[in-house]
């Protein structure tokens, strides 16, 4: 069934929506080209409480339940074109400030939450190594006791927004014996002696989202941003992780929505052979797809959403929106292209861009494959 919203979430939405068009993405092709991470639009969205939609108000958020957060960040991926930065708000809400909402003490939640919430800070998910990707508890990264606190060593790689962060979540192995029982994670400001961040890493799409590495050689970090005792690394992850895997599209699915409209439009203004090629059967078949995925991945999206609200197990349904979800998009992008012919792959008209923006979306918060796995595992396959 279709998601019915209260007057109040309808609000919310439209004013978001406004948002996005007036103030964000103004610079997004320069941007793009030369991989800009565009700071202050993200103040912006700070500044206008999407950062901190689905945290409590004595944290410095909006204290938003999941539909509406989820109805929020669609409304800025319709808006916004910058897939990029909505990428980077959905990363930071799901995979950083939602594990310290979870696990973390008062204390933490309130030093942290409200700088992530506000903007001021921007936050990093430290989970993937060089060897350890979709097999992400296989990390090699060493938490060693000291005194007063932890001695870190080791690389986090591929990490989203990690040029730029200013607080990374990361998990480290404190007891290597105990194998994935041994992981513990940690908070950790990226301006503490002996961690690094590396450049921005050259990558196919979403350039405006940087990727790089996070360096540790001998990076203390206190034992008061230890985030949920020793050993609770693994039940972390694969609690919050499923925060992430069914919310991180939520903005692309509003550019889904997007892109749909504008090739409707464009496939019935643009004539060939006297006729436009919405007429065309190759034409009108993808349109038609592409209206089956939004509406199929807005059913599963906010269903899961529902269901997180209801704090009911999600599981399959969590994995079943991010495969779907993030296949329907690069479908329609690459439809979208088609539907375009030369326009489609010309850099000018932004077209190419979002199939660029859409790749990456099979890979992150867990492959496709890593999600068809996960789904059969759970129905006892």
């Amino acid at each position: 069934m279709t998601p019915a919203f209260d007057e109040e979430q309808l609000t919310r939405r439209e004013q978001t929506l406004e948002f996005a068009r007036s103030e964000l993405g103004s610079q997004l092709r320069d941007h793009d080209r030369t991989s800009t991470f565009p700071r202050e639009d993200w103040h912006r969205c700070g500044a206008q409480g999407i950062l901190g939609s689905h945290i409590p108000v004595e944290y410095g958020g909006q204290g938003l339940d999941a539909v509406t957060t989820v109805l929020i960040l669609e409304a800025l991926g319709y808006g916004c074109r910058d897939n990029g930065l909505t990428l980077g708000v959905g990363g930071q809400t799901w995979s950083v400030q939602e594990p310290i909402l979870i696990y973390g003490n008062e204390e933490q939640k309130q030093k942290f939450l409200p700088r992530l919430c506000s903007g001021e800070w921007i936050g990093c998910h430290g989970v993937s190594e060089e060897t350890s990707g979709s097999d992400a508890l296989s990390l090699q990264t060493t938490a060693t006791k000291t005194d007063g606190g932890y001695l870190l060593n080791g690389r986090k790689m591929y990490i989203g927004m990690a040029p730029v962060a200013d607080l990374a979540l990361v998990l480290a192995n404190s007891d290597p014996e105990s194998g994935k029982w041994g992981v513990s994670a940690f908070l950790v400001e990226t301006s503490s002696p002996g961690c690094s961040r590396s450049e921005p890493r050259a990558k196919t799409g979403t350039r405006t989202n940087p990727m790089g590495d996070l360096l540790f050689e001998d990076c203390f970090v206190p034992d008061e941003h230890l985030l949920g005792g020793e050993g609770i690394g693994m039940s972390l992850f694969t609690q919050t992780i499923s925060w992430e895997r069914a919310f991180i599209h939520a903005g692309h699915l509003g550019a889904m929505q997007h892109l749909f409209e504008r090739c409707l439009k464009y496939a019935k203004e643009r004539r060939q052979f006297g006729q436009p090629i919405g007429n065309f059967q190759s034409v009108s078949n993808r349109i038609a797809d592409m209206r089956l995925r939004l509406e199929t991945s807005r059913l599963l999206m906010y269903k899961v959403a529902a269901m997180k609200d209801a704090e009911e197990d999600a599981g399959i349904e969590c994995a079943m929106a991010n495969l779907h979800i993030s296949e329907a998009l690069l479908a329609c992008a690459t439809d979208a292209v088609r539907i375009h012919g030369a326009r489609g792959y010309l850099e000018e008209h932004g077209v190419e861009r979002q199939l660029r923006d859409s790749i990456g979306g099979v890979i992150y918060a867990g492959t496709s494959d890593i999600q068809r796995s996960l789904i059969t595992s759970l129905l006892g396959l």
